[in-house]
């Protein structure tokens, strides 16, 4: 009870603090939209990689990249309640319980990737605007592996929140980890055609597999997949692995006796 009670605690009240607020889920949700409209609209049908299909866009392209980065900015909005909580005094009260720091890691992280997996999942109604057919055993694999991604995000998320003592702080490093992840993942541009440093970039950047994995489940015939993109077990096996270990991060930090700071 000292690991499940916290747990789901902690993961319910994430998620009523989060749809309380917003404007929160509005900037969660709105910018990435805002993003795939603009530039997907702007680029446009000048975006021709060889193997492309005819007919084929730019916002098609980048509709799974857009997806990845609702995931994303909700993760970054959810995890920076760690650093609210402590300034409130709510992360002492939970620390100083007789409950298991693991389950105050899981609790927040499991609330954050709930709020993240909803908020990616509904751009998946969008798909059929863009060309993309579904069918029920398509949206449930598209579901784990959407899931996978926002708690291997809010983990990471979730880790560098505990041990930042400021809101700016933490934006900056988010900005400066995540979003360049992001970016050489795929979502703006395939890899067959990015410069060769560029490219090793890619290849070891693991949302590169999560973002692949994504475009394989959505539309597994498409030409597209062939522009340097990896394999779907290879990239399931990469989001699975990289779930676990941003969790044990996030585990082996939460354990330290106190909440370190970086100014």
């Amino acid at each position: 009870m000292s690991f499940l009670l916290p747990a789901g605690t902690l993961w319910w009240r994430e998620l009523v603090r989060f749809y309380r607020q917003r404007s929160r889920v509005l900037g969660a949700l709105g910018t990435p939209l805002v993003f795939w409209l603009l530039i997907g609209s702007g680029i446009g049908a000048s975006f021709r990689p060889p193997s492309a299909p005819a007919g084929m866009n730019y916002l098609e392209y980048f509709y799974p990249g857009t997806m990845i980065l609702i995931i994303l900015f909700t993760a970054i909005f959810s995890t920076i309640s760690v650093i609210e909580d402590r300034k409130e005094g709510f992360l002492l009260s939970v620390l100083v319980a007789p409950v298991s720091r693991s389950g105050l890691a899981l609790g927040k992280i499991l609330g954050g990737a709930t709020i993240a997996f909803l908020q990616g999942f509904l751009f998946v109604l969008v798909a059929p605007l863009v060309g993309i057919t579904l069918d029920w055993g398509k949206v449930v694999l598209l579901a784990g592996v959407l899931f996978l991604i926002a708690f291997s995000l809010t983990a990471l998320g979730f880790a560098f929140a505990w041990r930042i003592d400021s809101t700016q702080g933490f934006h900056a490093i988010m900005n400066l980890l995540l979003f360049p992840m992001w970016l050489l993942s795929g979502a703006l541009f395939p890899p067959s055609g990015a410069s060769t440093w560029v490219g090793w970039v890619m290849k070891v950047n693991p949302l590169t597999y999560e973002l692949a994995a994504v475009r394989h489940l959505l539309d597994p015939q498409n030409p597209m997949l062939e522009l340097g993109f990896p394999s779907l077990p290879l990239c399931v096996l990469v989001t699975v692995l990289f779930s676990l270990g941003t969790f044990l991060v996030s585990f082996l930090v939460v354990q330290q006796r106190s909440v370190p700071t970086l100014e």
